[in-house]
């Protein structure tokens, strides 16, 4: 399947020259949605990782599929003040500025081997973030699961030692 075909372009969003790769057309399409959790599971063999860590908002979305479809358990992290509980939290920039990121402390045991996803690979700082949050907590990031990369950001550079994949790159 193309999902290239089924990405769509939004100029101006979220701001002026910013050309939006949209995910939610291949949402809508069941047959699009469950390629993409089928074609994560054969780039990342189950018995390879223990736990899926979705990244806020739409790694959510991919990652909890791909929990789903191969028996794992699910992790969040979010946006900063945004889970219950003891948290703990990275700092990092993004291409519009600087964010924060957060884990909940008790979701990954030391020695974990965690499998990150989420729907776009850009600067890389987001999955990066995410990587530390998990190592920090004693797991190991066995690999990283991207739909979209914009290559010419060159975030795959950041995450080489994390086996980090694409399914759609832009270049």
């Amino acid at each position: 399947m193309d999902l290239k075909k089924k990405i769509r372009n939004v100029s101006d969003f979220p701001k002026p020259g910013i050309l939006f790769r949209d995910i939610t057309p291949i949402l809508k399409d069941p047959k699009a949605f469950s390629y993409v959790a089928e074609k994560f599971a054969e780039i990342f063999p189950k018995k390879s990782f223990d736990m899926v860590a979705g990244i806020e908002s739409r790694g959510f979305i991919f990652g909890a599929a791909l929990a789903a479809k191969t028996g794992k358990g699910f992790i969040i992290i979010r946006k900063q003040g945004k889970l219950p509980g003891e948290t703990i939290a990275k700092k990092y920039d993004i291409e519009y500025g600087s964010a924060t990121m957060e884990i909940q402390k008790d979701a990954v045991r030391k020695g974990d081997r965690v499998l990150i996803i989420d729907d776009l690979l850009a600067t890389g700082g987001t999955a990066q973030a995410a990587a530390h949050l998990i190592e920090k907590l004693g797991g190991k990031v066995v690999g990283m699961g991207f739909v979209i990369e914009l290559a010419m950001l060159k975030g795959m550079k950041k995450l080489s030692k994390y086996n980090a994949k694409t399914l759609v790159r832009y270049t």
